[in-house]
């Protein structure tokens, strides 16, 4: 093979590759567009279909009319004759052999114009239900293409959302790391002014009760219970009362 062939040959297999792509991305669209033109076939089909019984039934009608003048005319003939008018007679004997020659004419045409109805209404009924099969067909891949990309969309957002997941709390982690860092160097700064200033000896004194300031709360209970107690002194020439005696 020579190479304007084999180049030929890529650019075709390229062209059909991108095309069978092009088809794959819009299928249903495709086929919605191929069930209307179903549609629009089956419509033209329906017309065809009443027009053929239309002339069927014009031509059944001219057929009963046909046979109507025969019998009108087959009793002309008889009277005629009965009259003696053989010529009379025989002109209408001639149009009645006309009308049948009309008749046996018709009548095969009208015979496959039914068989043909026939056929056009089996024909319409079966493509109507593979139509039908198709659209719900149709229908049932448009649920599974829809619950596909959902589920695609929600793959996507939770593998999102665990990598933002993640990055959050590594920043949280970072946050918590410089906050303690902070703190522990303010903590070490307080020390070393309270150091200076002897901050942290006075604390330590008034802890032990040395300095004043400092009250515990054994301290509130004793001031309180020391309220409580009223010393009764009595007066020169009384008596404490006693307690009630029984009388």
């Amino acid at each position: 093979m020579s190479m304007l062939s084999k180049l030929s040959a890529l650019f075709r297999g390229s062209a059909h590759e991108a095309g069978q792509k092009v088809v794959d991305a819009n299928a249903l669209k495709i086929l919605d567009q191929e069930i209307r033109d179903a549609d629009t076939a089956q419509g033209k089909a329906r017309d065809d279909l009443a027009g053929l019984v239309a002339r069927r039934r014009m031509a059944e009608s001219e057929m009963a009319s046909f046979r109507d003048q025969i019998g009108k005319y087959e009793s002309s003939t008889r009277a005629a004759l009965s009259q003696g008018k053989t010529d009379l007679a025989r002109e209408v004997a001639g149009r009645i052999a006309e009308l049948e020659t009309q008749i046996g004419e018709r009548e095969p045409v009208i015979e496959n114009m039914k068989a043909a109805e026939a056929r056009l209404r089996q024909a319409i009924a079966s493509t109507d239900q593979k139509i039908e099969t198709l659209r719900r067909e149709i229908d049932i891949v448009k649920v599974n293409e829809s619950v596909q990309r959902a589920q695609t969309s929600v793959a996507l957002q939770s593998a999102g959302a665990h990598s933002r997941i993640g990055s959050a709390a590594d920043s949280l982690q970072r946050i918590k790391q410089r906050q303690a860092v902070q703190e522990e160097r303010l903590r070490v700064g307080q020390e070393f002014e309270d150091k200076r200033t002897g901050a942290d000896l006075d604390a330590k004194l008034k802890e032990a009760g040395i300095l004043p300031g400092h009250a515990s709360a054994d301290d509130v209970l004793a001031r309180l219970t020391a309220q409580d107690v009223t010393v009764v002194t009595p007066r020169i020439g009384t008596s404490v009362p006693n307690e009630k005696e029984p009388g």
